[in-house]
């Protein structure tokens, strides 16, 4: 088991909570400042100093208590939505339904296996010193592969990235489940999976109605004879 080191840790996170905030306020201001690329700049170099403040007067201090550094497959995410947010007319998607469903599939997977529901010990796996760089080699292969062939692109390049950072800095926190998986990412997966089932089922278009029906015979019924 090889750990981060302490100071580079602190700085990832300092800095990677920074990004994840500027992804959440950017989505709260009016979409004229979404799309402007000098907010998004003021706003994320001005969330870099404040997270950057010693101690408590930091928000990151306060954030790493409840939940601890952000995930490279996090980070990597609100960047892609920050990205979203500037250029709208791209059509991309930081959390797609198939992403999605795969995050929160492998996060409830690691969870009920860290509540003991299940005696795996999946976590510690990701400490594994031979097993857990041998796992983020071959999940970076099949990223590579994804974004050669244009299969969900961007996000296998978010992986890819996190793999990279964990694989060469051992970041965040020197287990390679930290690197991919955190409860913010897995509550977002989660929650867009919901909204995307409600707005599809929102769009179905409604069963027609008995009246309606007698109409659309009777049309049918003229138009053959």
């Amino acid at each position: 088991m090889t750990l981060p080191d302490l100071v580079l840790q602190t700085a990832y996170g300092r800095l990677a909570w920074a990004v994840v905030m500027a992804a959440v306020i950017l989505g709260w201001l009016p979409p004229a400042l979404q799309r402007s690329w000098r907010a998004a700049a003021g706003l994320l170099c001005g969330l870099a100093l404040l997270v950057l403040l010693p101690g408590q007067l930091s928000p990151a201090f306060w954030l790493a208590m409840a939940f601890h550094w952000p995930s490279g497959l996090l980070l990597g995410c609100c960047v892609l939505r920050l990205w979203q947010r500037l250029r709208p007319d791209r059509g991309l998607q930081a959390m797609p339904r198939e992403f999605a469903a795969a995050v929160a599939g492998f996060g409830l997977v690691l969870y009920v296996d860290a509540m003991g529901l299940t005696s795996l010990g999946l976590y510690y796996w990701g400490f594994a010193p031979r097993g857990a760089p041998m796992m983020a080699l071959a999940a970076a292969m099949l990223c590579g592969f994804a974004v050669m062939r244009g299969i969900m692109r961007p996000q296998a390049a978010a992986v890819l990235a996190a793999l990279l950072l964990f694989s060469a800095l051992r970041l965040p926190s020197g287990n390679l489940w930290d690197a991919l998986l955190d409860p913010l990412l897995w509550g977002w997966a989660v929650v867009s999976l919901g909204v995307q089932a409600w707005r599809r089922r929102a769009q179905r278009p409604a069963p027609a109605t008995a009246p309606e029906m007698e109409v659309d015979a009777a049309l049918v019924a003229r138009q053959g004879q």
